[in-house]
């Protein structure tokens, strides 16, 4: 029962992302972007909730909760020092070494610890960098599902192919997240005809005009944090990987995603 009400919540706080991301392209003229500034602490509040809420879910139901509670509370802390340690000496383009731990978290403990951990960790680093802005529920939706996302990856046998694999996700999210963030600003910008979205032209039409956008704007800075993951993987990833193994072996659970 506890595993199902888990489920449904996480099932909910996914839908409430999606139409966060696109309820504005349903609108019949393009929105206020005083609408957007209204939203966005209600939308952190509701994630938050959520994420609490299947925290004392877990707590409840399973024997090893607080196991898994207090590993994440370590992981979503150390991740957040990175992001404070980039936003005092920045990368190269969007580079951010904060999604790496994500990915491997949510490979080795499951896709539900790999959401909460993402979620908590953007709205953690944004307390600490003071990053907090319309930006945040979004970021923390699109962080969430970078972990989720991970813990549904397969676990080859063979250690090349599962490191691969680890490397291919990381470089395909440094693409798909900048991709993704661009959803909560772009229908609210009023720019050139030929990039801005235009209500009423239908997916083909927004579609186009989006792809024009991103080329312009986001494609060179999603690069640089595409392949940051994966240098960030070459680098950490396979001690990392075994420590997070070893962890999670030395305590006997596995929390299933």
């Amino acid at each position: 029962m506890n595993r199902l009400l888990t489920i449904l919540i996480y099932g909910l706080s996914g839908l409430i992302g999606v139409v966060a991301f696109t309820y504005p392209f349903l609108l019949p003229v393009r929105p206020s972007p005083t609408l957007q500034t209204s939203q966005a602490p209600l939308l952190t509040a509701v994630l938050l909730i959520l994420c609490l809420v299947v925290l004392l879910v877990e707590v409840q139901g399973e024997r090893i909760s607080a196991k898994i509670v207090a590993t994440l509370g370590v992981l979503v802390a150390i991740t957040a020092v990175l992001r404070f340690i980039e936003v005092a000496i920045p990368g190269p383009g969007g580079f951010t070494p904060i999604f790496a731990p994500i990915i491997l978290a949510g490979y080795v403990f499951g896709a539900r610890f790999g959401f909460l951990m993402g979620t908590l960790t953007l709205l953690s680093s944004a307390l600490i960098t003071g990053g907090v802005g319309v930006w945040l529920p979004y970021q923390m939706f699109a962080a969430g599902w970078v972990g989720l996302t991970a813990g549904w990856l397969p676990h080859p046998r063979q250690p090349q192919l599962e490191f691969g694999l680890l490397l291919l996700f990381g470089f395909g999210w440094g693409m798909a997240y900048g991709a993704l963030m661009n959803l909560y600003s772009w229908p609210y910008l009023a720019g050139d005809a030929a990039i801005s979205w235009q209500s009423g032209r239908g997916f083909a039409d927004g579609l186009q005009r989006y792809a024009a956008f991103y080329l312009l704007t986001s494609l060179i800075w999603d690069l640089g944090a595409a392949v940051g993951n994966v240098l960030l993987l070459l680098l950490l990833g396979r001690p990392a990987l075994r420590a997070l193994i070893r962890f999670r072996d030395k305590f006997s659970f596995e929390y299933v995603g």
